[in-house]
């Protein structure tokens, strides 16, 4: 077993789950409290995580977060409280990451909790696919980068310095593009977002 192997199986690589939307084309209905297959979304989404590899999981809330907290069972994981959830994706991101910080943790593999279409094959393929620190490595559906992405620590300051507003790491993937390993889960994973009404039919 390589070194890296032996890091990564004490769990090198965290989960930080991205759950502090407030669904506002839903009502005003946080995604983290919509249910699935009888408990809240935010659950499912940390039971992939766990499922796919990820020994430690950070979640990120926000709208309604007292109510997520009472709600959802969550033994575990570190609750993330992001104030400025409002101001979009890219802020729960850095809140996120900068969760972090002196954990040891080598990489981050980070989901958004309103995809119930992607499960643990997913974040497995994209969690094996690390190297270390360096690493950049994207789930892909038909060679289309998406979620969940998996960052190095040595990408996580240049992230969090260009993630703005719902942008996220957008920009500074883009900027990496030739280094990012693409990892295809069409085959196994659904990339579809819970944002409106109509998509509400995708929960079970």
């Amino acid at each position: 077993m390589t070194t890296w192997e032996t890091r990564n199986r004490a769990g090198a690589v965290a989960g930080v789950l991205l759950a502090a939307g407030g669904g506002r084309r839903l009502g005003g209905r946080p995604k983290a409290l919509l249910t699935h297959r009888g408990r809240p979304l935010v659950e499912h989404a940390v039971r992939v995580l766990r499922e796919g590899g990820c020994e430690r999981v950070h979640v990120v809330l926000g709208a309604r977060e007292d109510e997520v907290r009472t709600r959802a069972v969550l033994p575990g994981c570190v609750l993330v409280a992001n104030p400025d959830w409002e101001r979009g994706m890219g802020t729960s991101l850095r809140a996120g990451l900068d969760s972090l910080a002196g954990t040891g943790a080598t990489a981050a593999l980070v989901s958004l909790v309103d995809q119930p279409g992607i499960g643990p094959e997913a974040v497995a393929r994209v969690l094996t696919a690390c190297e270390g620190e360096e690493s950049l490595v994207s789930a892909a559906y038909d060679g289309v980068r998406g979620h969940p992405v998996l960052f190095g620590a040595a990408h996580w300051a240049g992230i969090a310095a260009t993630a703005t507003g719902d942008r996220g790491a957008r920009a500074y993937l883009k900027e990496h593009e030739p280094r990012i390993t693409l990892v295809e889960c069409g085959d196994v994973a659904r990339p579809f977002d819970i944002d409106t009404e109509a998509d509400l039919a995708h929960l079970e």
